[in-house]
């Protein structure tokens, strides 16, 4: 383990290296920093650090930036995680503890306000629900052309669903609607199969054209619940970084941001039940090296739900990061609980 002296020196390195993104020397902490410790004491133990690890010495400067080994003893034991302010809460609280019902338009209001605050890429998973129950279902005429398929969770969450189907009484739309609740509410989305499916068809079969069309497109919307839904902004935060400025670095970013199907990846590998901080090549992604991931899930009922995960350069201010997931994945366990709902 490091000296008391050796941990205030790598901690004055790292806050004034994520400040400036420039290497740092010896007289720069001993007049910036009071460690009450001689410049060419620094300078030695700066070379002690460097030895062990911890620093590195770019080519062109004599000063030193973090590792990775750095960055990871300075989140583990120095970073202090900073408290979000009354105005940030408030912030968050009206827009995502004012009602809103759709799964979608939460992720999409949560992943705009941690870019925003943090000035880095977010990304919000919305829960699966394939382990949800299904609650209630609703056929609702919206227009001669139009029906409104509504899903509703046990969990309060309600999925959308536009049709094109015309000159429908509301009165048969109530009829079919309650007898799929009869045969499917209570039921986890992944149990519903063809089987139960084709039960309702036969329960309903004066509704003839109707219900052929709907069973497939209820199937449809059953299976597409199943997966995670991704989203994702802040991407161009990237581009004002100073270690992204180099345009071969930052496409390699780009181009792993826009494959779903390696975020759904990255995300699943995540532990589910605590805040997680993967530094460089932690993360295990050649494209990401350069950067840092903070991350956690929030929970319905207790159970994992889905993870939010902010992404950027590994000089990020960690305390802010930090509490900003903290209080915005506590935030969405409330919404998704039926909390506010």
């Amino acid at each position: 383990m490091l000296s008391d002296r050796q941990l205030k020196i790598l901690e004055a390195i790292i806050s004034d290296f994520i400040d400036t993104a420039q290497p740092v020397g010896s007289r720069t902490i001993s007049k910036k920093y009071p460690l009450g410790i001689s410049s060419a004491t620094i300078r030695n133990e700066m070379a002690d650090l460097e030895e062990l690890g911890y620093l590195l010495q770019p080519h062109t400067s004599a000063g030193r930036i973090p590792s990775d080994l750095g960055y990871r003893l300075y989140v583990d034991y120095l970073v202090r995680e900073n408290s979000i302010s009354i105005r940030e809460k408030e912030v968050i609280q009206a827009l995502l503890l004012n009602r809103i019902i759709e799964a979608s338009d939460i992720a999409k209001q949560a992943v705009k306000l941690l870019s925003e605050f943090t000035k880095l890429v977010a990304i919000v998973s919305i829960p699966k629900f394939n382990k949800c129950k299904l609650a209630n279902l609703k056929l609702v005429k919206v227009s001669d052309s139009k029906v409104l398929l509504i899903l509703v969770t046990d969990t309060g969450i309600v999925k959308n669903i536009q049709l094109a189907l015309t000159n429908t009484e509301q009165y048969i739309l109530d009829r079919i609607s309650d007898t799929m609740v009869d045969h499917l509410s209570g039921e986890t989305i992944e149990n519903i199969d063809v089987r139960s499916i084709s039960k309702i068809k036969e329960k309903l079969a004066a509704f003839g054209g109707i219900v052929d069309y709907l069973i497939p497109i209820l199937r449809d919307a059953l299976k597409g619940l199943n997966g995670t839904e991704l989203y994702v902004d802040g991407v161009s935060h990237l581009l004002s970084t100073y270690e992204f400025s180099d345009t071969e670095k930052a496409k390699s970013i780009f181009e792993y941001l826009k494959n779903e199907s390696q975020l759904v990846e990255l995300l699943d590998e995540l532990p589910e039940n605590k805040l997680t901080i993967k530094i460089g090549n932690e993360i295990g992604i050649d494209a990401l090296d350069d950067c840092s991931i903070v991350a956690s899930s929030y929970h319905v009922d207790g159970n994992n739900a889905g993870k939010i995960l902010i992404l950027g350069p590994k000089r990020m201010d960690y305390g802010s990061v930090v509490s900003t997931v903290n209080y915005i994945s506590n935030t969405l366990s409330d919404v998704f609980s039926g909390i506010y709902l």
